[in-house]
């Protein structure tokens, strides 16, 4: 699949409706993130929404994973695409799992280190230095992982249940819980714990 090509054709019959990325996004009860990162090629439509996304934009699922109108003659395949996109979905679980993989070796590393700067470095510039060097180490990975956080996925709006997709800075600026963080809703313009969830 053509992620490019696909995007620009969402675009493209998003505009044949006269339709806003605000607007569809709020049809399909996302954000206007999510669909501009769709129309750029970064990212896909879940599976789970896009029965509804070519309800809406008048297009069928082999269409849209095509990324172009195909004639109705061969126009009988989408059980198998719909499974591919299960299948791309599936992969950004893999994704998740990796980032959780990654925080925890990465926390392991920085306590062992910690550890071994402690009781077995004599007092001086080696302890310091080892310590500096175990918390770079650490916070590289980190930094990688909330990078990966935000690829997938949604935020979703303790106050409205609407589903944030904020950019790599709002994400790491925000305070956070775990994956839960403190984010502005663009629909109820309140600030709230807002939870990840994989399906957007």
């Amino acid at each position: 699949m053509n992620q490019i090509k696909i995007g620009r054709f969402i675009a493209e019959c998003r505009k044949k409706e006269n339709l806003t990325q605000m607007q569809l996004a709020e049809k399909l009860n996302i954000t206007d993130k999510a669909v501009s990162k769709w129309e750029r090629g970064i990212a896909m439509p879940d599976a789970s929404l896009m029965l509804d996304l070519c309800s809406i934009l008048g297009i069928s699922v082999n269409e849209l994973l095509s990324g172009e109108k195909i004639d109705v003659e061969n126009n009988n395949n989408e059980k198998l695409l719909l499974d591919m996109a299960k299948e791309l979905e599936n992969k950004n679980k893999t994704i998740w799992s990796s980032m959780w993989a990654l925080m925890t070796v990465s926390l392991i590393t920085l306590i062992a280190g910690i550890f071994i700067a402690a009781f077995l470095i004599p007092e001086g510039i080696w302890q310091l230095v080892t310590i500096l060097g175990v918390c770079v180490v650490f916070l590289i990975p980190c930094i990688y992982a909330v990078k990966l956080e935000v690829s997938v996925g949604a935020y979703k709006c303790k106050n409205c249940g609407y589903e944030i997709v904020p950019t790599y800075k709002e994400a790491m600026m925000s305070m956070h819980r775990g994956t839960t963080r403190h984010l502005l809703c663009p629909k109820c313009n309140k600030r709230t714990w807002c939870k990840k969830v994989i399906r957007k």
